[in-house]
């Protein structure tokens, strides 16, 4: 098979890996730097051109693309869906999970655990925010925030207050959820591949720090997770409609709570934390997956 991977930096240790197992399979995978494709939109047959030449036909592209171009990263790998492409993840699925709001809203009609979370538009709600959400501490995250950036534990109903309506006051719209304090800054985050668990790793945060991601210091260790919590997973993902994620639950006092799942979960933790060959079971599935037009929604919604 040909495949195209959408990426801005090539030399990532995710990209290199999923590189080294779909040659090391027989395949042939390209690395295209998402934002420098530009498209023909008007064209009765999509074309999505590269380094001013057009890109050949592939049988699958892998989408691995931040979250600081999403918008331009969908639009296009809808194009590629237009254009029979197999996605590994569909457009439509990324959307849905890198809004953290809609992902939630998602989350809860399907029943899934989640911390109470509320959202508000005036800053004048703020008093009200607060006490539905139970009270500090609370955590308080930006909708736009990855790996952990933008995301701030207020100890006391004041200083919550303060962050809020500064926020709010700036026009940046912010969730407020509970603070999960039993966890104790570590959290899991289960690897999901076509419907299955393939392998899962407890986080821990920095002393002191209630961020667990591994780029603000955390460490991880592979763990076995409860049936509960395996089932938490499989159902975010199909919320999401994501073929391939990373759940990130946290173990609380009610069960487990989900608190983010993300299409573009990096592999060197998760390998290194459990030696599995997560890269060559990505491959695997994609080339038990990958038939021209098998997009659900082939660039639509």
């Amino acid at each position: 098979m040909r495949i195209a991977m959408l990426a801005r930096n090539a030399n990532l240790y995710s990209h290199q890996r999923i590189k080294e197992a779909a040659e090391a399979r027989g395949h042939v995978l390209d690395i295209v730097n998402t934002t420098r494709c530009y498209m023909n939109i008007a064209s009765r047959r999509p074309e999505i051109y590269y380094n001013d030449q057009k890109l050949p036909d592939y049988d699958a592209v892998i989408p691995r693309i931040g979250a600081s171009v999403t918008f331009y990263g969908t639009a296009v790998l809808r194009q590629f869906e237009m254009m029979g492409v197999y996605p590994l993840n569909e457009s439509v699925a990324i959307g849905r999970s890198r809004d953290k709001l809609r992902s939630m809203q998602l989350l809860a009609r399907d029943g899934i655990g989640l911390p109470v979370t509320t959202f508000a538009y005036d800053p004048k709600q703020t008093d009200e925010v607060v006490k539905v959400a139970g009270g500090a501490p609370l955590v308080i995250k930006l909708l736009e925030g990855t790996q952990g950036i933008g995301v701030v534990l207020a100890d006391t109903n004041r200083s919550a207050k303060s962050v809020i309506e500064a926020f709010r006051g700036a026009n940046i719209n912010i969730l407020v959820q509970e603070f999960i304090k039993e966890a104790q800054g570590s959290d899991i985050r289960a690897f999901v591949i076509g419907g299955k668990v393939v392998a899962a790793m407890k986080r821990t945060g920095t002393e002191g720090e209630f961020r667990s991601n591994l780029h603000r210091g955390g460490t991880a260790v592979e763990v076995k997770i409860s049936p509960e919590e395996r089932s938490t997973a499989l159902r975010a993902a199909k919320a999401m409609g994501l073929n391939v994620c990373g759940v990130d639950m946290l173990r609380s006092n009610h069960g487990a709570v989900v608190m983010e799942v993300n299409s573009s979960p990096g592999l060197e933790g998760v390998e290194k934390a459990t030696g599995k060959d997560i890269a060559s079971m990505i491959i695997t599935y994609i080339e038990a997956n990958a038939t021209p037009g098998k997009t659900r929604t082939r660039g639509k919604g």
